[in-house]
């Protein structure tokens, strides 16, 4: 893990199913057929999760299943159905978005070409926590935000990153391996931040009104 005592944003690449053979090999018969359907060689799949440090603390951000032994103090802040709404009322078919104070990623001895290192501002770092509650939470492994590809941890991650002001679009996951779900975080982030510079030019332009008006 990143050292202490200094500001930094790492994102860390895990391969999908790190520790559980079930995800490993479903990851396999996933990757086996997108491949086909691409024409395309077979790559290694990726996970990712961020570590954040501030000098309020350290963080763990990243996407979870949710589990009856988990601990309680683990940092959730949103949650998510997987598969479909209708089956996301059972707790094994949902999500979590866990912003964990010196929490831990599971399985970060089997992260490949991490950390990243992606920015030691202060103020990035401070801003991507505090949006971590605001991530959109769709259902998992669908595309209801049409952005084009399955919504994932990878799109939480990107989508956070993205949203921080960091370049998120020049990330790239380890040599020879895919992050299925990165760009559709990096889409739905840019229709986040349109939206918002258009709110931000109404609240000046209501405000040039209101100076003219006194």
């Amino acid at each position: 893990m990143a050292s202490a005592g200094r500001t930094a944003i790492d994102l860390y690449w895990l391969p999908l199913g790190a520790g559980g053979h079930s995800v490993r090999l479903n990851g396999r018969i996933f990757e086996w057929f997108a491949a086909r359907l691409a024409h395309r060689d077979r790559c290694d799949l990726y996970h990712s999760a961020l570590e954040v440090r501030v000098p309020e603390g350290r963080f763990v951000v990243e996407q979870a299943p949710i589990r009856a032994g988990d601990a309680a103090d683990r940092g959730v802040v949103a949650e998510g159905a997987v598969g479909s709404r209708w089956v996301g009322r059972l707790r094994i078919f949902r999500y979590e978005i866990r912003r964990w104070r010196d929490g831990v990623i599971p399985d970060v001895a089997e992260a490949v070409e991490s950390p990243q290192h992606l920015s030691n501002d202060p103020e990035r770092a401070r801003r991507l926590l505090a949006l971590a509650p605001y991530v959109p939470t769709p259902v998992w492994g669908r595309d209801e935000l049409r952005a084009g590809e399955m919504w994932n941890s990878n799109s939480i991650i990107a989508w956070l990153v993205a949203r921080a002001g960091l370049d998120a679009e020049a990330i790239q996951p380890p040599s020879g391996g895919r992050a299925p779900g990165w760009n559709a975080g990096l889409v739905v982030a840019r229709r986040h931040q349109v939206a918002a510079g258009k709110r931000k030019s109404q609240r000046m332009l209501r405000l040039a009104t209101l100076t003219r008006g006194g």
